[in-house]
């Protein structure tokens, strides 16, 4: 049974590729976030991936890529934290073994890794390589970064500066939680706790509760959530990001669970649709396939500490962004409670609640509070404990119990559409598929003893050809030999072999990113390099004096003892701005001037760079 196969040529598009990029703890998110609409996913290695509790083993990165592919989504591995003298070579086999497993691309912050010998996988420049001007964005391109993932803190006029600065895509976060420093230069967690966050160790200082005292050691706020961001949301601005520039649109959250990636995907990918939709001869979606999800996303839904659009219409138009009361998830408000009396209570709202829900509120002591509740009859909420509240508490849902039930089942099937086309042609019976992905595959076998049909046929080779229940795929059209008695079996066969050589020729032709090549001649945007931009090795060194740095001073990881007099923490976030005392305004004098950050037995000095707009954190000297 002779059969030949072809592969289409993909076609040059001139549009943009538009990238949803999700976060995945483990292989089994990653699939889940592939299945609810997710282009691409970025998972860690079981080292060196800036999230040591969310590491992977090779093989299940394999998988991960072995799935992911067959959608032409792609699969980048995070190798993003410093690396060490003694660790380059181990680093070096690592990234060989992903580029084997069939990663797309290795997300990376440690300059090192372009001056190992290391396959030629592409690179992106990680967010920890703070990358705010286009001055940077320049310099990281001609290293020979493939990707470049911006800043958080930048405004929609910044990206587009940056967009026209490079030609590289640009990847930025659209949503999830919020480092109050800018990524990469934050050493508050290295400095008190030993514990270094560009090591994927970070003991999120900026979530702990805070004193806010003057010089004399006077509280002027007590135990409060000082440096604690709400969320980043762009769910209502994708538009506008796509116009200034952003191609990948990044979600945070490699420590979420599988139930907030669902969610999240499914809400930005409906949402990306639509614009994408709108505006065909500009953008196309950088994967394939079409999710069919069960249930009806909800942001407010899922883990949440509040949302921000952070900085992205400038500075002037930022309005409070800190979640000082508590940095937990304060979820999806309800509404204000009308009645309360022991442990059952009312609350003015629409939403429909569960057995089981959990619920937040603030309460008399300006505490984040919660309660769960055990029966819910008719308007009558009871709670499993007797809880202190007035009326008038505004009450959050945290926990969802039956939006919870929903997507702890299977929430989202995703499919690729084929055409098929049936015909006799020499003796042979020949089926022809094309699928959205470009592939075009072409199988026969023996049709020699084929009889002409004494009724059409058409709909019975429809049915058979549609049987597709095992496979990715979904039958989009087809053309039949409905002239033609063919057997079930002998149609059955052929549409098997004709799959199997589909998945094969998607194998085959998945595109490849390879890395660019460095630009060796290119100078550097400043020639004075500072612990912040994390130096720990001497090829980072290297790298750094080969294009122009004159001086280089190391990273407190390898230098300790530079923690006491360079800044901690550098931030666009201006505590005094979220507390109505910017010392730009008549309102400076509601706090003192000099202002220290106390946890504990640690002092902080709080800096506030007007110039610049920005505020450091400093170690106050013993």
């Amino acid at each position: 049974m002779p059969f030949f196969s072809t592969f289409a040529v993909e076609m040059r598009d001139s549009r943009r590729k538009i990238e949803l990029l999700a976060p995945a703890r483990d292989a089994e998110v990653a699939i889940e976030a592939i299945l609810h609409g997710a282009d691409a996913v970025y998972m860690g290695p079981d080292r060196f991936g800036a999230r040591a509790m969310a590491g992977n083993s090779i093989e299940d990165i394999g998988r991960v890529c072995g799935f992911a592919h067959q959608y032409r989504a792609r699969v980048y591995a995070t190798v993003n934290t410093l690396v060490t003298d003694g660790e380059l070579r181990q680093v070096e086999r690592l990234i060989t073994d992903l580029y084997h497993a069939g990663v797309d691309a290795i997300i990376v912050q440690d300059l090192s890794i372009l001056r190992l010998d290391i396959p030629p996988i592409a690179l992106h420049a990680s967010t920890q390589c703070d990358l705010r001007t286009p001055e940077k964005a320049r310099f990281l391109e001609s290293l020979g970064f493939s990707q470049l993932v911006m800043a958080r803190e930048l405004s929609l006029q910044e990206i587009a500066e940056i967009r026209q600065a490079v030609k590289v895509p640009l990847e930025a976060f659209v949503h999830g939680a919020l480092c109050v420093c800018y990524s990469g230069r934050c050493g508050l967690s290295q400095a008190v706790m030993g514990r270094s966050a560009n090591r994927g160790q970070c003991a999120q200082m900026c979530r702990h509760s805070y004193d806010l005292v003057d010089a004399d050691g006077n509280t002027i706020v007590s135990q409060r959530h000082l440096l604690s961001l709400q969320d980043l949301n762009q769910h209502d601005r994708l538009e506008e990001m796509l116009d200034a520039g952003v191609s990948s649109f990044k979600i945070e959250g490699r420590l979420k669970d599988a139930s907030y990636v669902k969610n999240v995907v499914a809400s930005y990918r409906q949402e990306l649709d639509r614009i994408i939709d709108r505006n065909a001869d500009k953008y196309v979606r950088s994967s394939a396939g079409t999710s069919c999800i069960t249930f009806t996303p909800d942001l407010q839904r899922s883990f949440n500490r509040s949302f921000t659009h952070y900085f992205l219409d400038g500075r002037d138009k930022a309005g409070t962004m800190a979640s000082i009361v508590t940095p937990k998830s304060q979820g999806q408000p309800l509404g204000k409670v009308e009645q309360v009396h022991g442990n059952t209570l009312r609350i003015d709202t629409r939403q429909q609640l569960t057995n089981g829900d959990g619920l937040s509120f603030v309460n008399a002591a300006g505490q984040f509070d919660g309660a769960r509740v055990n029966v819910v009859r008719g308007r009558d909420i009871v709670l499993r404990d007797s809880i202190a509240i007035k009326r008038g508490t505004m009450i959050y849902r945290t926990f969802d119990k039956a939006f919870e039930d929903t997507l702890a089942r299977q929430s989202a099937t995703r499919t690729i559409g084929i055409d098929a086309s049936l015909h006799v042609a020499g003796g042979a019976l020949v089926l022809t598929i094309d699928d959205e992905r470009g592939n075009h595959v072409v199988h026969s076998i023996n049709a020699a003893d084929l009889q002409r049909a004494q009724s059409p046929q058409d709909q019975q080779q429809k049915d058979v050809l549609s049987k597709l229940g095992n496979t990715i795929y979904r039958l989009n059209s087809c053309l039949t030999a409905g002239e033609w008695f063919i057997p079930a079996s002998v149609l059955t066969q052929l549409r098997r072999e004709t799959i199997d050589l589909l998945d094969r020729a998607n194998q085959l032709t998945h595109p490849t990113d390879r890395r660019r090549p460095e630009d060796k001649t290119a100078p550097l945007p400043y020639t004075d390099i500072a612990p912040a931009d994390n130096v720990a090795n001497a090829l980072s060194r290297q790298l750094y004096e080969d294009h122009g740095a004159t001086t280089i001073e190391p990273a407190i990881e390898v230098n300790p003892g530079s923690a006491d007099s360079v800044p901690l923490m550098q931030t666009r976030y201006c505590l005094r701005r979220e507390l109505g005392a910017c010392l730009k305004t008549r309102d400076a004098g509601k706090l003192p001037r000099q202002l220290f950050l106390r946890t504990g037995q640690t002092l902080l000095r709080v800096e506030c760079d007007c110039r610049n707009c920005e505020m450091r954190l400093y170690m106050k000297s013993k």
